[in-house]
């Protein structure tokens, strides 16, 4: 019994990151400062309660849903194109 609720735990964890990571910016900087008073409420201190709430509104990062322009390459003159860029190494 205590072996499934860890594995369920788990599972829950990964399922609450997967939404969050693939949210669209938008909701996420909505819903961080909600989720930061909701922290202050149960004893956090002020101070953390904010580094959280910029913490969660930050980008996710490059593959998450947020129009960053960076999957499609831009032209010198900030275009679109269709191609994706070739990174320099």
């Amino acid at each position: 019994m205590l072996q499934q609720t860890i594995v369920f735990a788990i599972v829950a964890a990964a399922l609450v990151y997967a939404v969050w990571h693939w949210m669209p910016r938008a909701w996420r900087q909505a819903l961080a400062p909600r989720l930061a008073s909701g922290s202050r409420r149960i004893g956090v201190a002020p101070e953390r309660a904010e580094r959280l709430a910029q913490t969660l509104a930050a980008p996710s990062g490059c593959g998450a849903c947020e129009s960053c322009g960076t999957c499609a390459g831009k032209t010198a003159a900030g275009q679109k194109t269709d191609a994706p860029q070739k990174q320099k190494q």
